[in-house]
């Protein structure tokens, strides 16, 4: 018959079976990594991985935790200024870590590493201690809450500096100069230049020019009405004096300061279309600026003092920011050398901090008679900005 003959099918062999529970086993091990990679996954989950190889993904977990954090406190790529020192720092701390790393949290970082960051939000640190953040996605590109809008050679890098301590501020390192020469850029791509910041952080920048800018103030209102505007300004003969200094030692073979203070020196005519001598009108571009900013936003810092008395004006300027006082007299040393406060210990470092070889340059002499001649010119305009600004800067002594 057909049917007489049935072929009987071999049993699968035992091999088959070990091989399919190998692949499946691999699979779902996968499967619970990419789990946890994404968050999802706590320590008290139940995990189907061997106690050593559970400790090595926690390890793993760990070192990729702290990469994080360091990128916070080291700061961002974006800014040109002031992290470099700190970036290469955390990479050898990571490189220490992998070689010894201690238990930790999945979610955080231990609360006394966060903490123990200058550049964290005490805000946060509090959040991270209480175990309430995770450091995936935090942070994200704002534009600017406050400006330091001028004035050239007041003392802007110095302010900067100085505020870049507080862990509440996150500042660009160099000048974006968007309002006055980058505005057809649009506003995606100034808020690409900011830092990351976290809830409560406040991102700043500084382009002394936008003070003296006629357009400024309508791009800035136009971004922000409720944008925080700090000027610091400086004797305004000193400041053209100091003006003058920085160009000589770029272009040594410019007239002298004498000949390009007057029209006409015989009529003792001051040129106002001179840069040096038109930055300190003060009272002029401050009428600018008051038609798009109540007085109320805008902070004017003494230049003089930022050198005499850096913690009390910094202290003016947290004030007028809204945070706590955190930049105070411990984190000021002067430099009889320099003739400036310097930072005992810079944002993003552990050591002391000057401003650069090219911040107090040795101003040239100039005639008496011509500086007296500048302090008769300013003087009207020195009144007129005393009534506005509410505030005596004593250049007429």
């Amino acid at each position: 018959m057909a049917f007489s003959r049935i072929t009987k099918l071999d049993p699968p062999s035992r091999g088959i079976f070990r091989k399919t529970a190998v692949m499946l086993g691999s699979l779902l091990t996968s499967l619970f990594l990419l789990h946890c990679l994404t968050d999802r996954c706590t320590t008290t989950s139940p995990s189907p991985l061997k106690a050593s190889s559970r400790r090595a993904f926690e390890d793993f977990r760990s070192l990729r935790t702290k990469r994080l954090m360091y990128e916070w406190t080291a700061g961002s790529d974006d800014e040109v200024m002031g992290y470099g020192a700190a970036r290469r720092s955390s990479s050898r701390a990571l490189a220490d870590d992998e070689r010894a790393l201690p238990e930790e949290s999945f979610i955080l970082p231990p609360p006394d590493l966060v903490i123990a960051s200058r550049k964290v939000s005490p805000r946060f640190a509090s959040a991270a201690a209480a175990g309430k953040l995770s450091p995936l996605g935090e942070g994200s590109k704002k534009l600017p809450q406050a400006l330091i809008i001028g004035v050239k050679k007041g003392g802007t890098r110095a302010l900067l500096e100085f505020l870049r301590v507080h862990p509440d501020i996150r500042a660009v390192g160099a000048e974006p100069h968007f309002f006055d020469r980058n505005y057809e850029n649009g506003l995606e791509w100034y808020r690409e230049l900011m830092p990351k910041t976290l809830e409560g952080q406040i991102t700043m920048e500084k382009t002394p020019s936008y003070f003296v800018t006629r357009e400024a103030p309508a791009r800035i209102s136009a971004m922000s009405r409720d944008t925080k505007l700090i000027v610091v300004v400086r004797d305004p003969v000193t400041r053209a004096i100091s003006d003058y200094t920085q160009t000589l030692s770029k272009k040594p073979d410019i007239p002298s300061f004498e000949s390009l203070t007057f029209k006409n020196r015989t009529t003792g005519l001051i040129d106002t279309s001179w840069s040096a001598v038109q930055i300190g009108i003060y009272a002029k571009h401050l009428d600018n600026w008051l038609q798009y900013f109540p007085m109320e936003q805008i902070l004017f810092v003494s230049g003089e003092r930022l050198i005499s008395d850096p913690a009390g004006e910094l202290g003016r300027v947290q004030d007028f920011l809204g945070l706590k006082r955190i930049i105070t007299d411990k984190h000021f040393y002067f430099n009889q050398t320099k003739g400036f406060p310097c930072l005992k210990k810079a944002e993003g470092s552990s050591k002391p901090h000057c401003l650069g070889k090219t911040k107090g340059r040795t101003h040239p002499n100039i005639d008496p008679e011509v500086v007296q001649r500048l302090r008769d010119f300013y003087r009207p305009f020195n009144m007129k900005f005393y009534q506005m600004t509410g505030r005596f800067f004593g250049w007429d002594d």
